[in-house]
């Protein structure tokens, strides 16, 4: 049995990634599948059809590709009005974001689509090689520093010259995930004096180890939940750290933002007073303006100005470096279906009682599955 795998072209606003690579589809079709991918789809991240066409890919239109396919690979969830015409049965993998559109999850079940939500990976050894999040995450770090870098009006490096010494910018990142990771390490690349901060004191030995300066509230525990992500804060907590980071802040030439929790607003860190209190000039960085930013004042995909201080909040950030994303993002989806790739069962064989396949399917057999998306019991 042949398995015909599908690539869209992204529809979404500002979106340049693409969900599979010529790399990639050379992997696919070693594996036995047939491939399609549809017209211009990996134009905004310099592939030309020509080049999908040369590592075997078949190109052809959008409604030839859905009544075909039986994996649909996306980045960003598509419409539910873009895929009629759509094979039933068909398995949908990408980035489904499915917090904040269940509604298009319903719709999905409705179609007959069995969708699977990679954000919802667990964060276990096995899985990590298709880890979408951290790759992405990745390149927002590196790229929230640059974006800095471009707004700041000085040099970030120190400098020694016969006129005279420049002192190495300050750089502060709040939340060290992934995303904070690299973005500390990028600033310590360009030559910035950099702190970090985190709610989960066991990061503390990472930021060390980039050369960075922890900034911690030493007295009232932070928090992690089981998956390895941050929690929300304790009123006491978020206390404390307000009275730490006000005094540091207020010293600081550039500042990263990188906190999110899963299904939840991003917590606000950083308040119009505290941003009143830095140096005109300075750059705020804000990576999660779209999960309602932690910064008071961002303004999704807008750069603005406060105070004189500057607050960057481009939405999608890993689609600003399109080619490296796609490649990142398209390795990801290639390891992940060939973890459980059966030809004679149609490609994807996922087991009802694996757990990353728990984890990540959201629709079978006309309804929602997954249990957080579902109702949860009210304790008595």
């Amino acid at each position: 049995m042949t398995v015909t795998i599908g690539t869209l072209k992204e529809r979404a606003a500002g979106e340049r990634r693409v969900a599979a690579t010529p790399e990639m589809i050379k992997k696919f079709t070693t594996l036995g599948a047939h491939v399609l991918v549809e017209h211009g789809a990996g134009l905004s991240a310099s592939i030309a059809d020509s080049t999908f066409a040369d590592a075997g890919a078949t190109l052809c239109e959008r409604a030839d590709l859905l009544g075909r396919t039986d994996i649909l690979l996306a980045v960003q969830a598509p419409d539910p009005a873009s895929l009629a015409g759509v094979k039933p049965g068909v398995r949908l993998v990408g980035l489904l974001d499915p917090f904040s559109s269940r509604d298009w999850a319903e719709a999905y079940a409705t179609l007959g689509i069995e969708a699977l939500a990679m954000e919802f990976l667990p964060r276990i050894t096995r899985a990590q090689s298709m880890d979408v999040l951290s790759s992405q995450s990745n390149l927002a770090g590196y790229k929230a520093v640059l974006d800095a870098a471009y707004e700041y009006g000085r040099a970030i490096p120190m400098m020694t010259t016969a006129a005279g010494t420049i002192t190495a910018a300050r750089a502060f990142v709040m939340g060290v995930g992934v995303a904070g990771l690299q973005a500390i390490a990028t600033a310590k690349r360009l030559g910035a004096q950099v702190s970090a901060t985190d709610v989960r004191p066991a990061v503390k030995e990472q930021i060390l180890s980039l050369g960075a300066k922890p900034i911690f509230v030493e007295q009232v525990a932070g928090t992690e939940d089981n998956g390895g992500y941050a929690g929300e804060m304790s009123a006491e907590y978020q206390r404390a750290q307000a009275e730490l980071i006000s005094s540091h802040i207020a010293k600081q030439d550039i500042v990263i933002t990188t906190a999110l929790i899963p299904g939840k607003p991003a917590p606000r860190l950083i308040s119009d007073a505290q941003i009143a209190t830095m140096r005109p000039g300075s750059v705020i960085v804000d990576l999660a303006v779209e999960q309602g930013g932690n910064v008071e004042g961002s303004v999704a995909g807008q750069v603005v100005e406060r105070h004189g201080v500057i607050i960057v909040a481009h939405r999608n950030v890993p689609s600003r470096l399109p080619a490296d994303a796609s490649a990142l993002y398209a390795r990801n989806l290639y390891n992940f279906l060939a973890a459980f790739w059966n030809s004679e069962a149609g490609g994807l064989a996922l087991p009802d009682h694996d757990e990353i396949a728990i984890a990540v399917r959201l629709t079978q057999g006309g309804k929602i599955v997954n249990q957080r998306l579902l109702p949860q019991p009210v304790d008595a």
